[in-house]
């Protein structure tokens, strides 16, 4: 599943609540999606409830777990169950917490709020992937609709070329052509953008997205 790291603005669809949803988006051909896992998300989804589907959807689409300062234990048992492909840590790990977490050899995505270039500093520490560029919302991690200044996500991948980038933070239809035509990062990481309600998906907005991404890898 690492493969989808060397793609270019491939399309994650995150905070998945539902089977429905989850097979629609495979339906749908986009690349991967994400499972909250983090309790106090409004996108919240059990290890259970997703027990209960994704193993069936394994090699359709890649299956990404969001985790926020959780014990690497939990993580490390959805790995191992095959409920999810690719671990994302959203919160504040630290790199000695990552660089813990590299050595089990399951690949992980650590995600970094933007505040300023500052923010970006060692980013090669965390041994990560990838790294996922979003807004800065501290104690709200991810899914606010903010975005933040692509110009940064530029300069890190013109800085570090064989750092796969993801980029999140208000992504919508309205902006996803120029964030793939601008920035064109691994992976286009969109919640909110996608959404009818938080954790319900829009799928006309989905598919104006995705032909948003088209029309800019053609131009």
């Amino acid at each position: 599943m690492n493969e989808i790291f060397k793609k270019q603005n491939a399309l994650k669809v995150c905070g998945i609540t539902t089977k429905d949803d989850a097979y629609a988006l495979v339906d749908m051909r986009v690349e991967a999606l994400g499972f909250n896992f983090w309790p106090k998300s409004k996108r919240y989804i059990s290890a259970e409830n997703a027990l209960a589907f994704s193993p069936q959807l394994e090699n359709k689409i890649v299956r990404v777990g969001v985790f926020v300062n959780q014990d690497p234990e939990e993580i490390l048992q959805l790995l191992r169950d095959n409920v999810i492909d690719i671990a994302q840590l959203h919160g504040d790990e630290s790199f000695e917490y990552c660089q813990a977490f590299a050595k089990h050899g399951f690949p992980f995505i650590k995600a970094i709020g933007v505040a300023n270039a500052d923010s970006l500093d060692r980013i090669t520490d965390y041994h990560a992937d990838a790294i996922l560029l979003d807004a800065h919302a501290p104690l709200v991690y991810g899914g606010t609709g903010d975005t933040f200044d692509w110009n940064l996500a530029k300069d890190v991948m013109v800085k570090h070329p064989d750092l796969p980038i993801i980029l999140a933070g208000g992504i919508t239809a309205e902006n996803a052509g120029l964030a793939a035509k601008q920035v064109a990062p691994c992976i286009l990481d969109v919640a909110s953008g996608a959404e009818s309600s938080p954790g319900v998906k829009d799928f006309v907005k989905v598919k104006a997205i995705q032909e948003a991404i088209y029309s800019a890898n053609k131009a």
